[in-house]
């Protein structure tokens, strides 16, 4: 066997480790660089069918990229004229736009294959769970199962977007009630989007959607965005989305139901004892993470 493998097998595969690595984000792929490098014999199982966890997958790296072509359209198509700068007419290419986006995703998930390689981790795709404390086995997408008996395992398994229990995510099908991930991925600019969450996560998408033309409208349980932030700081911030952007802002507002159809969404809100309704194409729920450590096996890692 050749350190730095990556198994991808149709038969059931077994493996010897000093150290398994549950996930390959931040977290994990550096944690497995790290021990490679100390000499360890390392392992990575990820079930993503890609490195770089949500981060680089949809997270930090594709909301960035879009927060960039976003920010350069607005600019074109708002600011440009005004210091003498001509182009004509300025068109959105949403399809070119979002395959720039997953074309800087691919690039740096292939770079960390690349540096696995380097320091001799061996990398194996598929989803991690305990059979016991000292054996991990990663069930593959065609159910192909490796068995890894390892003395140590770091569990690195991130973090999911919060569902209201009233509005499940449809990221994988009409994208009018979506997560973080979904929001990434739209097929069109939604003409009116609710961010349902004032945390920096929901301002950032939201301004990567109101840039392209969306009319955006945050809701807020508390009196503020970013609540845990300097107030003086966000004050000036919501000052800013509001002139540059045009975003609304519903604060102390709680969103009781939520209708969610194929064709967009209808929320019961709630301010001081009053009920409204407000209609949109799209919501964006974010209103925070938790945990990943469903279906990791923690119970059999005592054993």
């Amino acid at each position: 066997r050749v350190a730095g493998t990556t198994f991808t097998r149709f038969m059931s595969t077994n493996l010897e480790a000093d150290v398994v690595i549950i996930g390959g984000g931040p977290g994990g792929y550096v944690a497995a660089i790290k021990a490679g490098q100390l000499g360890l014999k390392a392992v990575c199982v990820e079930g993503r069918g890609a490195l770089g966890g949500t981060c680089l997958n949809v997270g930090c790296i594709p909301s960035k990229a879009l927060l960039h072509t976003s920010h350069q359209f607005h600019d074109a198509k708002t600011h440009f004229d005004s210091v003498g700068i001509e182009v004509g007419e300025v068109k959105l290419n949403l399809e070119k736009m979002m395959k720039q986006k997953s074309d800087a995703v691919s690039g740096l998930t292939k770079g960390i294959e690349g540096l696995f390689k380097k320091n001799k981790v061996d990398y194996v795709q598929g989803w991690g769970k305990f059979l016991d404390k000292n054996t991990i086995e990663a069930t593959g997408a065609d159910g192909a199962k490796t068995i890894i008996k390892t003395k140590n395992t770091i569990i690195a398994t991130g973090s999911d977007p919060v569902e209201l229990p009233f509005m499940k995510f449809n990221d994988d099908g009409a994208k009018t009630c979506v997560s973080s991930t979904g929001a990434l991925d739209l097929p069109k600019v939604p003409k009116k989007m609710a961010i349902i969450g004032g945390g920096v996560i929901g301002l950032e998408l939201g301004s990567v959607w109101g840039r392209l033309g969306a009319e955006v409208t945050v809701i807020e349980f508390m009196d503020r965005i970013c609540p845990t932030m300097d107030k003086e700081l966000i004050t000036a911030f919501q000052r800013c989305l509001k002139k540059t952007l045009k975003f609304n802002f519903k604060l102390e507002t709680k969103v009781k139901a939520a209708d969610v159809r194929d064709d967009g969404v209808t929320l019961t809100l709630e301010k001081n004892g009053k009920e409204d309704v407000f209609d949109c194409d799209v919501a964006l729920v974010s209103v925070g993470r938790r945990p990943k450590t469903e279906n990791v096996g923690l119970e059999a890692a005592e054993n």
